[in-house]
């Protein structure tokens, strides 16, 4: 029998305006400039990133690849066969690092789960295409080495933020992967490709329709899509309508909306053992 998966009713709009010049695109999706006082909850990641790292400096910047962000981080649990949650930080794509999300292991720890944190080159240093292809690597080389440590590879449960919402969704099929959890994640390239973020992507048609996780084939692994009600409207319609479009098909997974939350302060709900995000992982798992 499958889990039964979080999936709340959504009164919220949906499909994009084709009518929105490039400005007003820059404007629906400047995540940072939305929230006030982004810089001061960045450097609050920031540092209890630096506090984990110096109690848990054992496993840091693994490489996976030879390109200078090719790197993991790794927090193994004190649990032997226990599953391995993958987080992959956001930045659309060409900026923030995955030292700055070292702290988001503390929840999943806390509950036995293992946790990996691979970093990736940024554009415009490395294409779309590219990036989606670092990350499936670090995958393997997670299948490859972390048993090791006590992980069970066949339980791994991909998990990313913002543009790391979309790599997790992309990597729905890889082998071990049991569960996708996307966090305020992009699943329709077409509004990034008209808008400045593209500037340094230089996305092609064929990258717009074959990496946006809304118009591949659908993956039948769950997957769950969360967002905060204080995100902006163009973050939660992303969510929204990949889920609903899930939903119709009738595959595992669900989504969620949490209250309050912005694009930064929702990932407290994985920081946190018993937060929300931090129960939806578990009940892929």
């Amino acid at each position: 029998m499958q889990k039964r998966m979080p999936f709340e009713r959504c009164a919220g709009m949906t499909g994009l305006d084709r009518k929105l010049t490039g400005t007003e695109l820059d404007a629906a999706y400047d995540n940072t400039g939305a929230v006030a006082d982004s810089a001061r909850l960045l450097a609050g990641f920031d540092e209890r990133s630096r506090l984990l790292a110096e109690r848990r400096p054992e496993r840091l910047d693994l490489r996976y690849g030879v390109r200078e962000r090719q790197r993991i981080d790794y927090f193994a649990s004190s649990a032997v066969n226990a599953p391995l949650l993958v987080f992959i930080h956001g930045g659309y794509w060409q900026m923030r690092c995955k030292e700055t999300f070292r702290f988001l292991a503390a929840g999943p720890l806390r509950h036995g789960i293992h946790v990996a944190l691979p970093g990736y080159t940024l554009a415009p240093d490395q294409t779309l295409t590219g990036i989606v292809a670092e990350i499936r690597d670090s995958l393997r080389w997670l299948r490859e080495h972390a048993a090791a440590w006590g992980a069970d590879c066949s339980r791994i449960v991909v998990a990313g933020w913002s543009a790391g919402g979309h790599l997790a969704a992309m990597m729905a099929d890889e082998a071990g992967v049991v569960g996708v959890l996307a966090v305020s994640g992009i699943f329709d390239l077409e509004p990034i490709s008209r808008c400045s973020l593209n500037e340094k992507l230089r996305l092609t048609p064929e990258e717009i329709t074959g990496l946006s996780p809304q118009h591949r084939p659908l993956s039948r692994s769950p997957l769950i899509a969360a967002c905060g009600s204080a995100e902006l409207p163009e973050l939660q319609r992303q969510s929204w309508d990949f889920a609903r479009l899930r939903a119709a098909a009738a595959l595992p997974g669900g989504a969620f909306t949490l209250p309050g939350h912005n694009h930064f302060t929702i990932l407290h709900e994985l920081e946190a053992p018993e937060g929300k995000l931090t129960a939806a992982l578990l009940s892929l798992v």
